[in-house]
Order: structure tokens, then C-alpha cells, then sequence
């Protein structure tokens, strides 16, 4: 019985330590675990660690590219912490006007089963042309606290052109306010854009609950970029203040 159960612990540290070591990050003062996993929403599609990781100045980076055996494979992370109303920031660099048709970065908060069902509560900053080169990029939505009711949304245009930006949302009982900001190489300003969701039913249009913040670079339908080339998205901090 002394050997099974030894045998038993050693396994189940050799196989704890590591794995869980591999599923999770430190990115801007906050600890994520990193999605893995086939046939996963969004998409869907195939998810790995190796597709998001931390370099030497903080940054995040989440890749969409093929593994060994020629299949394409997304990133996500998501915070351990759960966060509720506040002010939700982060600032990107790369080509939001020039990406893929076929590929999604998201910036968002999302539901666990305790909050609510997919398709509710959701708050989205998303770089996304939903596999349509005409439409716009820059994609803001709320998803409604009850889940009979549908999400509302506001999309932009965006310069063509590897560029820096800033993506904010606060997120309050009675309004969502969305602001993106180009910024030039001294960090001010060049274009900015903001929509303002305040409904006056926000108490079912809004979700109320602390929900984990995610960021993902994925195949919109579960479709490989257009163009066939491996894409990289660069988030360089992530910050968070809680409503007062």
C-alpha cells in the first residue's frame, strides 16, 4: 500500500509541476494562465502555450502561426484576478489597419459559469474585419447582462500602418466608454476615437459581476490569415484602476 500511494504523489507532482508551470505568466503585475487546447472557441481553434510569452522588456506577445506539423494555432491568456468596474487600459503595437481579414485580436473581459452563459456580460475592444476586407477594424461591443437580449456595437476605421496605440473602456453600473488613441513615437496623440454606451436599461444591457480580463490572437471561423503569413501581436502593458 506505502509504494502505491508513493508512487501515486511522485506522479502527480511530476506531472503537476511542470504543466502548470507552462500554463501560466506574469504580464504587467498580474499573473495569467495561457489557453491550450483543439477545437476551443473562438473559431474555433487550436490553442498553445507556446503561442503567448513575456520578453525581457514586459511585453506580451501572442502569435498565430503553424506548429511542426503544418497546423495553424492561436494564443490567449487570462488573468487569475478577477476584475470588476474600472478603467481597463492597454497599449498595442502594430498594424490594426493593415491586419488579416481572417484574424481577431481581442482585448475583454468574459464570463466564468458563476457570472453568466457565453454571449452575455462580455465587454470587447477588438482589431477584427470578420473575414470582409471592407469592413472597419476597430471594433467596440457590450454583450447584455441577460441572455435574451443582444450585444451592441460601434466599428471604426483605422490607419494602415505598423503604429503604437492606447485602448481603453471603463466600465461603470450605468455606462461602458470606449476610447482608442494612435499615438506617434513620443506617445501623443495623432487620432482618436470613442463611443459611449450608456442604455436606460443598463442594469440587464450591462454586466455587474468582477470578471477575468483576456487577451487572444485567433482564426475568425477557424480560418488560417488569408495571405498564409504567420501573425504577431505585441501588447506592451496592461493596467487597471478600480472605479472609486
Amino acid at each position: 500500500m506505502k509504494r502505491l500511494v508513493l508512487a501515486a504523489c511522485l506522479v502527480a507532482a511530476l506531472a503537476a509541476t511542470p504543466v502548470e508551470a507552462a500554463k501560466r505568466i506574469r504580464f504587467s503585475g498580474y499573473d495569467f494562465t495561457v489557453k491550450i487546447g483543439a477545437g476551443l472557441g473562438p473559431g474555433p481553434n487550436r490553442w498553445a502555450a507556446s503561442q503567448a510569452r513575456v520578453d525581457g522588456q514586459g511585453r506580451l506577445h501572442l502569435r498565430f502561426s503553424r506548429d511542426d506539423e503544418g497546423r495553424w494555432i492561436s494564443g490567449e491568456i487570462q488573468s487569475v484576478s478577477r476584475f470588476g468596474y474600472g478603467t481597463y487600459e492597454m497599449e498595442w503595437e502594430g498594424d490594426i489597419g493593415g491586419q488579416d481579414k481572417n484574424v481577431v485580436f481581442g482585448f475583454f473581459n468574459y464570463p466564468s459559469a458563476d457570472v453568466g452563459p457565453d454571449t452575455t456580460n462580455e465587454i470587447d475592444v477588438e482589431f477584427a474585419r470578420w473575414g470582409d476586407r471592407a469592413n472597419k477594424p476597430l471594433n467596440f461591443t457590450v454583450w447584455p447582462a441577460k441572455d435574451d437580449l443582444k450585444q451592441t456595437g460601434k466599428s471604426f476605421s483605422w490607419p494602415r500602418g505598423v503604429s503604437r496605440s492606447r485602448h481603453v473602456f471603463v466600465w461603470s453600473r450605468k455606462s461602458v466608454d470606449y476610447t482608442s488613441v494612435l499615438l506617434d513615437s513620443d506617445g501623443d496623440a495623432l487620432k482618436t476615437v470613442s463611443w459611449r454606451y450608456a442604455p436606460t436599461d443598463h442594469q440587464d444591457r450591462i454586466g455587474s459581476k468582477p470578471m477575468s480580463i483576456f487577451f487572444n490572437l485567433w482564426g475568425f471561423r477557424g480560418k488560417p490569415p488569408s495571405d498564409g503569413k504567420p501573425v504577431e501581436a505585441i501588447v506592451t502593458k496592461f493596467k487597471f484602476t478600480p472605479a472609486k
